[in-house]
């Protein structure tokens, strides 16, 4: 494969050869000694936690844990919120045991699905959390394990004492140390086990990417019941021996007087949560922040090219997009920081394990290939626990298959143009979702957007697109749709563009186009409203009667109503027939529905009547002119 490959096969041997540290609990000792007092978690309003502070709670962690009859290879569920409470008790639990952290937004049924599926042993709550949660514990009959916070910082575990059926001590390398679930857009939801081992690889690889040392601050934003947020901004930041600052939610109108107080050297988030920042940047009329930032990461969805240009213009340092996956311990490839290239729609170079292009077979493809991304390595996992069927499916001769769909530049970066299950099949054309989102953003008054697919009878799937406009800007459907047919082919178009105040996301920010027509059908489905000018129900009834369907009204969409390519040229032809004009194919794409297309042509046959009398008048003298105007 590329130099990129070769390198990243050297990068995952570190764990055995150069990296003696390869659990947890090795890192926190090893880190306690070393740096000693040394800020490792800076705390809102609290005084912060040290290196040495986080091992003597990862040994009292230790001793209560075991005290408790967990030991190593027990699941412990943790529900806390968001802060330095969640990011001490994900690494000093993960030493002892399995940590599987949980987002404390879900509803009772989905803690007991969570719950039950992890065959947790206990589930740690705050002391005083009478949350959906507790519920869930009592109901699934898992024992309750209370935190307690202490004046200095640190926190006590108490609960009911259980018999002690695994192993006492720290974990081992092979230990699994965290267990996450796949967000499951489109079946069960998968367990994902990352051993210590695993996760260890992963920070190291972030760590050398982003040149991390102990100098270095990571304001951290994203959950702590995510992979992003666990391992890029805690682990990797604290492997390095570096100190995160464990904010207790996520504002963009607190960004700046974060920046201000804490003096943060990096930060990592999604890009919802970039555009939300430059949008607050925006509201106050500011085009630049000046701070200590040396660099800003964005992953876990792609950046669009023109937020990562609007992040470097406003803070004029460098972003570095990465591209991670929960199965991966999180980082797979990034973009190198300068004199690097940094490539824009790029999730830059292999940054971890061995990647693979690979057909459907599952041969290697040269650069260039577009087919599915593979992976391999020390950060990877070997399998989902409890599922033959799609281990079977997702792994292939030591291969991980991503489900994304990418190749390889000339010079070894990658590139991914889509998701499999993402892809629109439309009438046997498969479009990439992510191709329309970069040109939708390329309207100035678009703040976000995505496509995605929508049920048609007969093309089998058809494209719909979801905008935010930019604050106090309007727009309307036909000026995005013209927009995007003058930078894409029409059957790339979408038929339709809804403008939202909201795009619905999944727990850590990230869209999720999968069942976004289901949750967006009140807005897709138009209406009925009766045409209102004879045009339009004459547009209307041939709708009706070139697809064969109900009446749509004036805002019936032919598209969305059955329509295609070959019953739009069908109608264009029988209007032109009937109205004796030459009316473009185009027409019907850009106005689709009866009420734009009713508009247009009546504004046409309006000017032709006016042309046909000046033509008229022009050939007459002033009495007989006079006399006519009459």
């Amino acid at each position: 494969m590329d130099s990129g490959s070769d390198q990243s096969m050297e990068n995952h041997s570190f764990v055995s050869e150069q990296h003696p540290k390869c659990t947890i609990p090795d890192i926190l000792a090893d880190h306690s000694s070393r740096y000693g007092s040394k800020q490792a978690i800076i705390i809102e309003a609290s005084d912060p936690i040290s290196h040495a502070g986080i091992w003597r709670q990862t040994e009292r962690t230790l001793q209560q844990l075991n005290a408790l009859g967990i030991g190593r290879g027990d699941r412990v569920a943790i529900v806390l919120p968001q802060g330095p409470e969640l990011a001490v008790a994900f690494l000093t639990v993960a030493s002892v045991a399995t940590a599987a952290p949980l987002n404390p937004a879900f509803h009772q049924a989905e803690f007991e699905f969570y719950l039950k599926d992890l065959d947790t042993r206990a589930l740690i709550l705050m002391k005083d959390d009478q949350s959906v949660a507790r519920s869930a514990a009592i109901a699934c009959g898992i024992e309750i394990i209370e935190l307690v916070t202490l004046d200095d910082g640190s926190f006590d575990l108490s609960g009911r004492p259980q018999e002690q059926l695994s192993p006492c001590g720290f974990s081992e390398p092979d230990d699994i140390a965290l267990i996450l679930h796949t967000s499951g857009t489109t079946s069960r939801p998968k367990m994902v086990p990352l051993t210590h081992l695993n996760l260890c690889a992963s920070a190291h690889h972030i760590s050398q990417t982003l040149e991390l040392s102990d100098r270095d601050i990571c304001l951290n934003i994203m959950p702590l019941f995510h992979i992003h947020g666990l391992v890029a901004c805690v682990l990797a930041s604290l492997a390095a021996g570096g100190t995160t600052i464990c904010t207790r939610k996520f504002e963009a109108s607190s960004f700046q007087s974060w920046l201000n107080s804490w003096k943060p050297t990096w930060y990592s988030a999604v890009p919802t949560m970039h555009q939300a920042i430059l949008e607050e940047l925006r509201s106050q009329n500011r085009t630049t922040i000046h701070s200590n930032l040396r660099l800003i990461r964005s992953s876990s969805a792609a950046l669009p090219p023109t937020v990562m240009a609007d992040l470097e213009n406003a803070f004029r340092v460098p972003v570095i997009e990465s591209y991670g996956m929960t199965e991966a311990s999180h980082q797979m490839a990034s973009n190198p920081l300068p004199p690097g290239a940094r490539k824009p729609s790029c999730v830059g170079l292999p940054a971890g394990p061995e990647i693979a292009i690979l057909n459907e077979i599952g041969d290697r493809l040269e650069h260039g290939k577009v087919g599915e991304i593979a992976i391999r390595g020390a950060n990877v996992t070997k399998g989902y626990l409890g599922n033959p069927a799609a281990n079977e499916t997702a792994f292939h001769h030591g291969w991980l298959r991503t489900g994304d769909q990418g190749y390889f530049d000339p010079e070894g970066y990658l590139f991914i143009s889509g998701r499999l299950k993402e892809l629109i099949n439309r009438g046997g054309e498969k479009i990439s979702p992510r191709e329309i989102d970069e040109v939708l953003l390329k309207h100035p008054k678009v703040k976000q957007a995505v496509a995605f697919a929508v049920p048609h009878p007969r093309l089998g799937e058809d494209i719909a697109a979801a905008v935010i406009l930019h604050a106090q800007t309007e727009c309307t459907e036909v000026e995005l749709r013209n927009h995007v047919m003058n930078l894409m082919p029409a059957f790339k178009t979408p038929s339709r563009i809804i403008i939202v105040s909201d795009i619905p996301r999944g727990a850590t920010g990230k869209i999720q186009r999968i069942g976004l027509a289901d949750k967006l059908k009140d807005q897709l489905n138009a209406k009925y409203e009766e045409s209102k000018t004879p045009t339009e129900k004459m547009i209307d009834d041939m709708f009706c009667e070139v697809l064969g369907c109900e009446p749509g009204g004036r805002q019936g969409n032919f598209f969305m109503l059955g329509g295609d390519s070959l019953r739009a040229t069908q109608v264009i032809a029988r209007l032109s027939k009937i109205l004796l004009l030459e009316l473009p194919i185009h027409f019907i794409f850009r106005l689709p529905t009866p009420a734009l297309l009713g508009a247009e042509i009546d504004r046409i046959q309006s000017e032709r009547e006016i042309d046909d009398l000046a033509l008229i008048l022009e050939g007459l003298n002033e009495p007989e002119r006079a006399k006519l105007l009459d």
